[in-house]
């Protein structure tokens, strides 16, 4: 098991994931909410402007990272944060199973095999990253292969609560062909985290998924970096990939959370 710092004395944060009992009260975010998730344009415009500085962050060590799509999106959505992981020395990989329509037979043991195959040919663990419902694959691979994942990484992904806490539930079942009711055991399954170094970047002001639904429970390996972005944005604003290539550049076997001192205060919040 990757080495960690003790865990520090637990305080409940503002931002702490709601208790069980209140998990079915939570609402999808607001209209207004879903109105601002128009600004996403505007935070890709933000990484293209920081891209020279963006290319100073700590550069990769080689190891293999998988990157899966949301929900209703493929891999092109996320080339420009494979791009910069790229530029950092990373070996990102595209998920490679074209849309992403949700669970369906054979994904998750395609994502399976392709994990198996990066992890021997790279001769390293692999690092998982999802976006929104990607994010759940990540999670879920994560736990049926833990010794040949290095980390998890998710933005803005609804591992808790109830999907109706979402404003994307209805298209899910549009695209998918499934009810949420079809996925009630794998529903209770998700809210585990994974047993390896997860982070958890999400946006109180995601106008999509209600922002308690992607707060881990507090453990030593599992941690919540908070940022301002819009759902659709939080795979290519400066921010979250900044906090992306900060976990992504630990040592393996030393990872400690993720702390906010200096200049990342006026960006950044962490929940114990």
């Amino acid at each position: 098991m990757p080495a960690h710092r003790p865990p520090r004395a637990t305080r409940r944060s503002p931002a702490a994931p709601a208790a069980a009992s209140d998990a079915a009260e939570l609402r999808a975010p607001s209209a207004w909410l879903l109105m601002l998730e128009g600004r996403a344009p505007w935070e890709y415009a933000a990484l293209l402007a920081a891209l020279p500085w963006m290319k100073k962050l700590p550069q990769g060590d080689g190891h293999p990272v998988l990157v899966f799509p949301g929900l209703g999106a493929n891999d092109l959505t996320t080339a420009p944060l494979r791009a910069l992981l790229d530029s950092l020395g990373y070996a990102t990989q595209p998920w490679q199973q074209g849309f992403n329509f949700g669970p369906r037979a054979g994904v998750l043991e395609q994502a399976r095999a392709h994990l198996v195959d990066l992890h021997r040919r790279h001769h390293r663990k692999v690092s998982l990253v999802g976006w929104s419902l990607g994010g759940l694959y990540a999670r879920e691979l994560a736990k049926a292969c833990p010794e040949l994942t290095r980390c998890v990484v998710t933005l803005g992904t609804p591992f808790t609560g109830h999907p109706r806490a979402t404003n994307a539930w209805r298209f899910f079942e549009l695209v998918s062909g499934q009810t949420l009711a079809d996925h009630h055991e794998l529903l209770a399954q998700m809210r585990t985290p994974p047993p390896v170094p997860t982070t958890s970047i999400y946006s109180r002001t995601d106008g999509v998924v209600a922002w308690r639904c992607s707060v881990n429970e507090p453990s030593p390996l599992a941690e919540n970096i908070e940022v301002q972005a819009s759902h659709i944005g939080l795979g290519v604003s400066p921010v979250a990939l900044y906090a992306l290539a900060d976990r992504l550049a630990q040592p393996q076997g030393q990872w400690a959370p993720f702390e906010p001192k200096g200049a990342r205060r006026w960006f950044y919040k962490t929940t114990a």
